[in-house]
């Protein structure tokens, strides 16, 4: 009874339209719009990954070795499985024109390739043709970018190693580029068999072999899997297949969508202020409803019923209205989105994200409706004719925190569900409820010194107005703060870890990093190259190393995974070097290195923090898969490795004769003088045209490219959070228009102009746009160490330029919403508004 009675007054409190609750209805919409646009284009790149999975991958399966081809067992298998194999050779080298040189990666092909798709050339013409021979030389095609830099056109000669190719064509696009991962050169096709006299695929040289498979009709790739693992794996094999083509790129989009919608719940915990707001406000409109309805009997329960299922209906249309803005935003915008993604998407409205923000809205909702609403179940039907909201306690009685309690535990659960990353989940919430507390705080200490300070602005009226509006509770201090500075510290939090990311990797490039890495170094070429270097009083250190690639496939003769579950040491493959004495500068942090002589059972130096993260303990055993073989080696010692200096790094390092016979090269980094760098690498170059040389600066300029992009996509999610803080100060504003018309009648009558009343409102504006930003400021600084130093593992300074545009932008916000109702008041007749008050 008491139920239908609450609905039908319900119902009849909605005929009075959304009056009061559009700040609402918009902060809703648009939180949930985010989360659900978000979603939505992870959905979408998610099905076009599924949807195209053998033409990312280039076929149904593939099988990935490293340093080697496949030997006759591994081909005989492919060859019983498939219907069509194709073999790619996939590594770095320099493309070279005269006197220029570019860092290329080069995918050497059969006439097989590609297995499933096209690739599609500038002249329109067939692979197999332009990579064929012109006249009595093999032809190339290199991406248009790198043409560009070495002055090349179609018709040209370059050299890769020791081997000249005719550029034929311009790459426009490789249909298994998305599979290939980070690359730090453009790209370059050739034939495979075009190599042959380039050196550049000598034994123990770095490079990689991917064979691509067509499967017959109703093969099963799970099964398929299995046994390649179980024959293979061992070998250093690696198997991807159409399931998930291009699983690095899976695995960033999940990530990346699960990072911008913990990010988006910071903007609907905005929302949630402005949502308790706009409830505060329209109950305490509501005073003689309820006053009347509490005189003729009706219980507290009934009250807090109606206006609860009136809200729970509102607050429903918000998230309707954001489901509807979330799905169809990313259809709209497809062709605009698909032409800035590598790789295809499906657009589509999918359920499942929509679910996610639904929960997400709701929740959210509820639980910042719900202790606005309890308040209504503390006044007595006596205080009601007053200003009954006004007062009484400050928390809710204790079941109503227990609700509140549970929906905030239903949201974290929901959150780390949805995302997959308890500890990010964790960590976003602890950074919002502190900033929160840190906000409300500054809210309560803004009102206390503004009265306080009041009294010392005598001669200054403007000033004197403005600190007693914001010392008054009917200002509306707490959710100007709450709303904008929120918004503003998850801005904040984002410029500082972008920044402190960008002058980690670039900051001190002139002291620590080298000038080049060069790789594919041969045993016989160290003498010659060790010698032109040691010569050259513009190189400050010379570091060089043998290099080998291996992958750890077990540890204390156990799978390696069931040890160490999915650390990044062991996905793939990693580098591996050998030495006999210590070498110089190396730190062991426990156990020791071997004799220089020694020449027993494998002895492996690790490094220790990755150690120590994989459980691992001294006399512990690895099985390395090198080239095929399996080395077994005993743990002797942990080491330091700082792999932040970009100088050589190992995570394994092993006695000489452990890997006694082993093909290999070396790899080695040069530290010279920057106006030198260009001479050092034409003459190592041109003395031997196998070396491939990466410069560091240019490498570091490609990650600081990707991390542009990454902070572009998170600062979108920050802006819409920092949007619905200025619905918020909007809402605020609006609701605190009838104080301010009285002031101003009020003002007016005692003798004060419109100039000095706008100026009084432009100042009460400023002073909390100014408190929002500088609290905003400190958590986001806060925030950012926090990121910098516990997870990025970063050196950390504060931005000063980012911090001091979010005081700005706090100050100019409020500005501008507190302005855009101060017309009103100003136009007001005091008359006729103090005769209303009567």
């Amino acid at each position: 009874m008491s139920l239908a009675q609450a609905t039908r007054f319900a119902r009849r409190e909605l005929r009075g339209g959304l009056k009061g609750f559009r700040i609402l209805l918009a902060c809703l919409a648009l939180g949930v719009a985010a989360i659900a646009a978000v979603g939505t284009v992870r959905a979408s790149i998610e099905a076009g990954l599924a949807r195209e999975g053998a033409a990312l991958l280039g076929g149904d399966a593939e099988l990935d070795f490293t340093y080697r081809f496949a030997n006759d067992a591994e081909r005989a298998w492919m060859a019983e499985v498939a219907t069509e194999v194709s073999e790619i050779a996939d590594f770095r080298s320099m493309a070279v024109v005269g006197e220029e040189r570019g860092l290329t990666q080069i995918k050497a092909v059969d006439d097989a390739y590609p297995l499933v798709g096209s690739v599609e050339l500038s002249p329109d013409i067939p692979l197999d043709q332009a990579i064929g021979l012109q006249n009595n030389l093999p032809g190339a095609v290199m991406e248009r970018v790198l043409a560009d830099r070495l002055g090349l056109e179609t018709g040209d000669t370059f050299a890769l190693g020791t081997q000249d190719f005719v550029l034929t064509a311009l790459l426009e696009r490789e249909p298994d580029s998305a599979a290939g991962g980070f690359a730090l050169g453009p790209r370059t096709i050739v034939r495979t068999e075009s190599l042959a006299n380039s050196a550049l695929l000598a034994p123990g040289t770095l490079f990689s072999t991917k064979y691509r498979m067509t499967l017959p009709p109703g093969a099963g790739l799970e099964a398929l899997e299995a046994d390649a693992r179980a024959q293979f794996e061992d070998s250093g094999m690696r198997w991807t297949d159409a399931r998930n083509g291009a699983p690095g790129v899976s695995e960033f989009v999940d990530r990346l969508g699960a990072f911008l919608i913990l990010v988006g719940l910071s903007g609907l915990a905005v929302g949630g202020v402005g949502v308790s707001s706009a409830v505060r406000a329209y109950l305490a409109g509501k005073t003689t409803v309820i006053a009347t309805l509490r005189t003729l009997g009706a219980e507290r329960r009934l009250i807090f019923m109606t206006y609860f299922i009136q809200i729970g209906v509102l607050s429903l249309l918000g998230v309707l209205i954001g489901l509807a803005l979330g799905a169809l935003a990313p259809i709209v915008l497809a062709p605009l989105i698909e032409a800035r993604l590598p790789i295809p998407a499906s657009f589509a409205i999918y359920p499942g994200p929509l679910a996610e923000a639904a929960v997400y809205g709701l929740l959210t909702a509820f639980l910042f409706t719900l202790w606005p609403l309890a308040r209504t179940d503390d006044v007595r039907a006596a205080t009601l004719f007053r200003d009954a909201l006004a007062g009484g306690r400050l928390l809710p009685a204790p079941r109503y925190l227990a609700v509140t309690a549970l929906a905030l535990a239903a949201l974290l659960g929901c959150a780390g569900i949805f995302s997959g990353t308890w500890w990010l989940t964790l960590w976003t919430a602890g950074g919002i409820a502190g900033a929160l507390v840190l906000l409300v705080g500054a809210a309560v200490l803004i009102r206390i010194i503004s009265r306080r300070c009041s009294r010392f602005s005598r001669g200054r009226p403007v000033l004197r107005w403005a600190l007693a509006a914001i010392s008054s509770p009917r200002e509306g201090a707490t959710p100007v703060v709450l709303s904008l500075g929120l918004g503003l510290s998850v801005l904040a939090a984002v410029g500082q870890i972008d920044g402190n990311l960008r002058n980690a990797i670039t900051g001190n490039l002139p002291d620590v990093a080298p000038s080049y890495f060069f790789v594919d170094i041969q045993k016989d070429q160290m003498d010659g190259y060790s010698q032109r270097l040691a010569d050259d009083p513009a190189v400050a250190r010379v570091q060089s190393a043998p290099m080998l690639r291996g992958i750890i496939t077990r540890i204390n003769d156990r799978p390696a995974a069931e040890v160490a579950g999915d650390h990044w040491v062991l996905q793939g493959d990693r580098g591996v070097t050998y030495s006999g004495p210590m070498p110089e500068g190396t730190r062991l942090t426990e156990g020791t290195w071997w004799d220089s002589e020694y020449s027993g059972p494998p002895l492996i130096s690790f490094a220790a923090e990755e150690a120590a993260e994989m459980g691992l303990n001294i006399g512990d055993t690895l099985t390395v898969n090198i080239l095929g073989r399996d080395i077994t080696g005993t743990i002797a010692s942990f080491r330091e490795v700082d792999f932040s200096t970009a100088g050589i790094g190992f995570i394994l390092s092993m006695n000489p004769s452990a890997l006694a016979g082993a093909p290999h090269s070396f790899i080695s980094t040069v530290y010279a003088e920057e106006e030198a760098e260009a001479r050092i690498l034409r003459d190592l170059a041109s003395a031997y045209p196998n070396i491939t040389a990466i410069r560091v600066r240019d490498a570091i300029d490609r990650v600081a490219d990707v991390l542009s992009g990454l902070a572009a996509a998170t600062s979108y999610g920050a802006a819409a959070t920092l949007l619905t803080g200025f619905l918020v100060l909007i809402g605020a504003a609006a609701a605190g228009t009838q104080a301010r018309i009285f002031e101003a009648a009020v003002l007016r009558t005692l003798g004060a102009d419109r100039r000095r009343i706008l100026s009084s409102f432009a100042l009460r504006s400023a002073i909390l746009g100014l408190a929002a930003g500088l609290v905003a400021l400190a958590a986001g600084i806060a925030g950012g160490w926090a990121v910098s130093h516990f997870i990025l593992d970063t050196d950390y300074s504060v931005i000063w330029s980012s911090a001091l545009m979010i005081v700005a932008g706090g100050i100019v916000a409020t500005l501008v919403a507190g302005m855009a109702f101060a017309y009103g008041p100003l136009r007001a007749r005091p008359a006729q508004v103090l005769r209303a008050r009567e």
